[in-house]
């Protein structure tokens, strides 16, 4: 009997258990559903609204409303872009949540004829045809007031950076006036006619640099040419990109523009691909020969160094390129990670990836009243090379290399008091021959008229940042693009595009974009393999040296022996000269059996390293979850026992 009702009672508790579990996991579902909660558990918290964008909202002052158009019904629309929309949607409501009342979501389904397509082709969000008769939309519209951006389409190859798109967005309708940057080069950065098609006959024009369209977005952007007079002063802040040649009378006016409070960004740069590029008729020993830019008279007078004839070379941020069909390690074109940037500046704290081709180096104390902060630095396994041999010879640079045993500054900032490098006033024009008494009484009003216009000092903490390289801008460097839908998507191969953006954001914009945009670069090299790969490089550098010091050697010996062969002996090798071929073709077997075991070795220390990383990575958290539910289930079975 007793057993009889322990059995009925374990039943109704069971059943009651059933239930009371059924109707938890119902109330968890609705609660769940009216109060969301995300967690992301990503070390870079890719998911969770950047700093910069929660800063951007809490200056709302005014209603922002954010009209989302997504195609919902369409059977054509494709599976990766319904994801991908969700994830747009997901991403709005963290906005609304952080906007606190200030920014408004409106869903809309522009389907055919209807309200909602007025409503988007008005806003100029674009639908995308995917056949005849169909279009699908994914798109945004931001406006505040009369002020309104749209994002067109939304393509999934700019998920990285679909929170900057967004965040950039507000920030522009909620600015009254952009700031004005401008911009001086003699490359064509602004784009130019295609010499190519003018040939064929065809004016077609190439697009700007991709650089200049990012800038557009958020500055009043304005074109200087290499010969101006005076810096405007509306401009707020001015972008110099590779002034080679520039003439003393522009960079006085650069002088001026700083002492008054202009914000200056140069990238210099001892070897310029692009330059060479530019102009069909010039081939690269030309212009390796010509020279690179350089601000000199300026940079003299800020105590700031820097060697246009020399690039730097490292080989802890060697990149491996493409020349000739086969892979070759090229020093001189630099792949840095973190250990590379300023961790503690917020232009470079959140970027970890930058390739820089080719650059110069700074050096030098700066003068009274200014200081230094470095922002782009090179390892202590560097070291400056000529120009023409870094371009024409990875693989000798890599021969030939000698650490310094110390860091170069690739990129560096001043602040403080600026003086002059235009003691004497604004250099004079040259002017046609007139008469002796004239021409001295001209020079001489033009000499006071410049000595009381010009500036000594700057009255007020200016800012100039200098950067060692201006390839690194162009957009084979910095950006892959893509046609998606008939749009051209424009997506980041590193850190480039964000750190040029930060450094004017820093100085003329918004600073709080700068955490938002430099997340969407974030990556994890494997700097183990890489210090690996110098290390051994090291090695196999020295075996070549070895190698051909006994080549060197034994060429010496053989013309020697050549010298002191008999007559008639012309065409005919002596026994001595045998020997030594002999003993040199065994030297030389020898290095090479030893050369072939340096990259076995390096093969299997990398190959070793590499696997471990991945099954580290793919059966590393299913074997912890294991281990530890064995070892619960050890102890509850323990604890049964002991009762």
């Amino acid at each position: 009997m007793t057993t009889k009702k322990n059995q009925i009672g374990a039943f109704l508790f069971s059943v009651v258990g059933v239930l009371a579990m059924f109707f938890i996991l119902i109330a968890t579902y609705v609660i769940t559903g009216v109060v969301k909660q995300r967690f992301d558990l990503t070390q870079e918290k890719l998911y969770t609204l950047s700093p910069g964008t929660k800063a951007i909202l809490a200056k709302l002052d005014t209603p922002v409303e954010i009209r989302f158009y997504c195609t919902q019904d369409s059977k054509d629309m494709p599976v990766p872009l319904k994801t991908y929309a969700q994830r747009v949607e997901d991403l709005l409501a963290e906005y609304k949540k952080a906007a606190k009342g200030n920014l408004e979501i409106k869903k809309l389904d522009p389907k055919p004829d209807s309200d909602a397509e007025d409503s988007a082709n008005l806003d100029g969000v674009q639908g995308q045809m995917v056949n005849l008769n169909e279009k699908i939309f994914l798109g945004i519209a931001i406006s505040q007031l009369d002020s309104k951006v749209s994002i067109p389409f939304l393509s999934p190859d700019r998920e990285k950076l679909l929170e900057y798109d967004i965040s950039r967005a507000v920030s522009r309708v909620t600015t009254s006036a952009k700031p004005v940057v401008g911009v001086m080069s003699p490359l064509p950065v602004f784009g130019e006619m295609d010499p190519m098609a003018m040939r064929m006959g065809q004016m077609q024009r190439q697009d700007p640099w991709v650089f200049v369209s990012e800038l557009k977005g958020d500055f009043d952007l304005k074109q200087l040419e290499m010969t101006v007079d005076e810096i405007p002063a509306d401009i707020k802040v001015l972008v110099l990109v590779h002034p080679k040649g520039i003439s003393d009378k522009v960079l006085y006016a650069i002088d001026q523009f700083v002492l008054r409070g202009g914000k200056l960004v140069a990238f210099l740069d001892p070897l310029s691909m692009v330059d060479s590029r530019s102009n069909p008729q010039m081939n690269p020993m030309q212009a390796a020969a010509q020279g690179g830019s350089s601000l000199e008279k300026l940079t003299k007078a800020w105590g700031v160094e820097f060697d246009q004839n020399k690039v730097v070379a490292d080989m802890n941020f060697v990149t491996r390129i493409n020349r000739g069909g086969r892979a070759e390690s090229a020093p001189a074109v630099l792949s840095l990670t973190r250990a590379g940037l300023n961790a503690d500046d917020v232009v470079t704290s959140q970027i970890d990836n930058l390739l820089i081709p080719f650059a110069g180096a700074f050096a030098g104390t700066p003068t009274e009243g200014l200081k230094k902060m470095v922002l782009v630095k090179t390892s202590t396994s560097s070291q400056l090379v000529e120009r023409f041999m870094a371009e024409f010879s990875g693989e000798q640079v890599g021969k030939d290399f000698v650490a310094s045993g110390k860091e170069h500054a690739l990129a560096i900032r001043l602040t403080g008091k600026f003086k002059t490098a235009f003691a004497d006033g604004k250099p004079k024009d040259a002017t046609p021959e007139k008469g002796a008494e004239e021409k001295k009484e001209g020079e001489k009003k033009e000499e006071n008229a410049a000595k009381g216009g010009s500036l000594k000092e700057s009255t007020t903490d200016g800012v100039v940042v200098l950067v060692g390289d201006a390839d690194f801008l162009y957009d084979q460097f910095c950006v892959q693009i893509q046609e998606f839908f008939g749009q051209k998507i424009i997506s980041p191969r590193n850190g480039n595009l964000s750190f040029v953006q930060n450094i004017v954001d820093q100085l003329a914009g918004d600073s709080n974009l700068i955490s938002v945009r430099s997340r969407a670069t974030l990556n994890r090299p494997f700097t183990v393999v890489r210090e690996m790969q110098a290390q051994a490089d090291e090695r196999f550098r020295n075996k070549i040296k070895d190698l051909e010091k006994g080549l060197s050697d034994t060429q010496a010996r053989l013309n020697e022996l050549q010298k002191s062969k008999e007559s008639g002996q012309r065409f005919i090798m002596s026994p001595e000269q045998q020997v030594e071929i002999q003993k040199f073709r065994k030297q030389e077997t020898e290095a090479k059996r030893e050369l072939k075991e340096v990259r076995k070795t390096l093969r299997r220390e990398i190959d070793s390293l590499e696997n471990r990383l991945k099954w580290g990575n793919i059966a590393g958290m299913p074997l912890l979850v294991t281990l530890s539910g064995i070892s619960l289930a050890f102890l509850k079975r323990k604890k049964t026992a002991a009762k």
